[in-house]
């Protein structure tokens, strides 16, 4: 693991106890909303808000992140921290006036997304949108500063308390009230249901700016236009193309009420699609944790020397282990189903598609540095465009008749899309060695042993996983011996390297 590829392993490796971690702990409170909440509806509208909240977030943050980690590693750029003041002052001015106007006209606004009988509903979302924007420059901060524990013990304090006031008001709340209810009628209202989703998240994200003062005080506020006016010019192809993707990963949960008539057979199939759909997010989870590590990496590494054999190679890394994650999340699907109740099960059938789905974004994330090194990011706007037209298109067309299937199929579609334009157009201008024939050995690896596993006509579900454990084992092993050598591994490298040491010494004393 050379060419930085163990410091970039490690970062990835922290950054992803408070992603990966921390979401599979959000993605536990699925198996309590579908059986807390009265109906399947009900985890639709949480899916279909936040939905909306992940459009908006990029809507909000406007690839400043990317632009502020272009601007404050440039080796002109001599005021590190007039970069990040100007960041800030630009983020948090457009998400005042966002929470502003959207409280302003909040009624409308309600009414037009079919909320008009709970328009409180959508200010909570305004708010949350509002304040998690702006957290999102100084979690960039501490990115670029290095200081992924701090970053990680931020995340995973507010995915804590998010999980407790969650547990709180739907759980705890409900079991005082039927027993004592006027120890908290005062502020627990029964039946009020998936508000208190909502009532958690803006409880959660006012703590996270708490918590954020630190890298918000402690130097000069000071907006500098001439850097504001490139650093709006560098990001606003990346807004566009933020918007184009995340809308490819949203548009299914945004556009799927609007297909039927009947809104609330429409709102019980999201739910169905929601849920499942969160099986499969631990390839999300991976990608996540990958980029918050990954983008700092790139763009520091571009100073140096020999920096496409240092992306090559993290392009290569990246497929085995999103591959380990896909063949695990299948071979346990058995498993993992039971985080949901009966009625959702019909909709597992989209769990292998929308995670190959992700697989490629995760691949597209990995191509696309080329046109954010070479200042071209108007090309991941035009690739995003045109998959955001087939994501849409497909959905569409084939939403009302094949319901969440076509949605499925429609990210499939569409990253599958982006990542083959990114690959020829980036070869084209900034060409990298890619692996091309291990990524392929291990793609054909993958897909046999998920035949073999997914496919074997074994009933006994002990034996079953088994067989597929083993197959599992297979590939690990394979990737082990050909690309991974555990000496090389960030934190347990150093056992297995002190062995290699010993047996190295042993050599030489015979």
């Amino acid at each position: 693991m050379a060419g930085g590829m163990k410091s970039l392993a490690k970062d990835t490796a922290i950054y992803g106890i408070s992603s990966i971690l921390g979401r599979f702990l959000n993605w536990l409170l699925v198996p309590m909303y579908v059986r807390v909440l009265d109906t399947t509806g009900d985890y639709g509208v949480v899916t279909n808000l936040y939905g909306w909240t992940a459009l908006l977030l990029v809507l909000l943050t406007y690839g400043m992140e990317t632009g502020f980690f272009r601007f404050i590693n440039k080796k002109e750029e001599k005021d590190p921290m007039q970069v990040y003041s100007t960041s800030l002052i630009s983020v948090a001015s457009t998400s005042l006036l966002f929470i502003l106007a959207g409280l302003a006209f909040l009624t409308p606004v309600s009414r037009s997304l079919g909320y008009a009988d709970h328009p409180e509903y959508i200010g909570m979302l305004i708010v949350i949108v509002g304040m998690d924007a702006f957290s999102a420059l100084p979690f960039a901060y501490l990115r670029y500063r290095q200081r992924p524990l701090r970053f990680a013990f931020i995340k995973l304090l507010n995915i804590f308390l998010n999980i407790f006031l969650n547990v709180f008001f739907l759980v705890i709340c409900p079991w005082i009230y039927s027993r004592f209810p006027d120890t908290i009628s005062w502020f627990y209202h029964p039946g009020y249901g998936v508000g208190y989703v909502f009532i958690a998240n803006v409880l959660t994200s006012a703590l996270n700016l708490l918590l954020m003062l630190p890298e918000l005080t402690g130097f000069r506020y000071r907006l500098n236009f001439p850097l504001l006016k490139k650093m709006l010019s560098y990001s606003f192809p990346i807004l566009i193309l933020g918007v184009a993707g995340i809308f490819n990963q949203t548009a299914d949960k945004i556009l799927f009420p609007f297909l039927f008539e009947d809104k609330e057979y429409a709102k019980e199939q999201l739910g169905i699609y929601g849920a499942c759909f969160k099986i499969a997010v631990v390839m999300v989870m991976f990608i996540q944790a990958f980029r918050y590590a990954y983008e700092p990496f790139i763009f520091a590494r571009n100073k140096g020397e020999n920096n496409k054999r240092s992306y090559s190679e993290a392009m290569k890394y990246f497929i085995i282990f999103a591959l380990f994650i896909f063949l695990g999340v299948m071979f346990y699907l058995d498993i993992l189903k039971h985080l949901v109740t009966p009625d959702y099960y019909p909709g597992l059938k989209v769990v292998p598609i929308v995670m190959f789905g992700e697989l490629f974004f995760g691949i597209y994330f990995n191509l696309s540095l080329w046109y954010k090194l070479v200042d071209k990011t108007q090309w991941g706007a035009y690739f995003s465009l045109l998959g955001c037209a087939a994501t849409v298109g497909i959905i569409l067309v084939f939403g009302p008749r094949y319901g969440y299937m076509a949605c499925a199929w429609a990210s499939f579609a569409c990253n599958l899309l982006m990542m083959l334009l990114s690959y020829f157009f980036g070869q084209r201008y900034y060409p990298i060695a890619y692996d091309m024939k291990s990524g392929l050995t291990y793609g054909l690896l993958a897909a046999v042993l998920y035949i073999g596993g997914m496919y074997a006509p074994i009933d006994n579900l002990l034996l079953r996983m088994a067989w597929r454990t083993l197959l599992l084992l297979v590939f690990l092993f394979y990737a082990v011996r050909k690309d991974l050598p555990l000496n090389q591994m960030p934190y347990i490298g150093r056992y297995f390297s002190k062995n290699k040491e010993n047996q190295n010494r042993e050599k030489i004393n015979k």
